[in-house]
């Protein structure tokens, strides 16, 4: 337990277009003055909040819409490790333990990643399955994957 202690709760969102069943596009963005950080919505949870309440947070607050349909939630948290070089380390956190949501955006819903007081990414795109993990963050790949094929396997994300 006290190893968890150590981990930020954390939720991320694998955004899919209002295209979705008949197009599978995912959403993915770039980290402000970061090169090659490609990643799903995600961040912490606050005190007192359930892990949905963060997720609708935090897609307001980093895509600019929380107007999305929740379609399936990963059963398990995982967990990762900051990269010892990295400059976004959250004290007294040695990584963070995450909780991923499958979602799509409702139909007509705009991406504004300019609404929020300090904006957390710079550029987006709507990308097929083999197109994200050529982008991806390649710190992020490996639990994308785990949680991508557990929405298929379940039948929650039809390909």
């Amino acid at each position: 337990m006290k190893d968890l202690l150590q981990y930020r709760p954390n939720v991320a969102a694998i955004v899919l277009s209002s295209k979705y069943p008949e197009k599978i596009e995912y959403f993915i963005a770039k980290r402000k003055g970061a090169r090659r950080s490609w990643q799903f919505p995600q961040g912490g949870i606050d005190k007192g909040e359930t892990p949905q309440e963060a997720l609708l947070r935090e897609l307001k607050e980093e895509i600019g819409t929380n107007k999305v349909e929740i379609i399936a939630e990963y059963p398990e948290w995982i967990k990762y490790d900051f990269p010892k070089n990295s400059k976004n380390n959250f004290y007294p956190f040695k990584g963070q333990n995450q909780k991923f949501f499958l979602v799509k955006l409702l139909d007509d819903e705009a991406i504004n990643l300019n609404s929020f007081i300090t904006p957390e990414f710079d550029e987006y795109l709507f990308v097929s399955e083999e197109e994200l993990f050529k982008k991806a963050f390649y710190l992020k790949r490996k639990a994308y994957k785990q949680v991508i094929e557990y929405f298929k396997k379940e039948g929650f994300l039809k390909c």
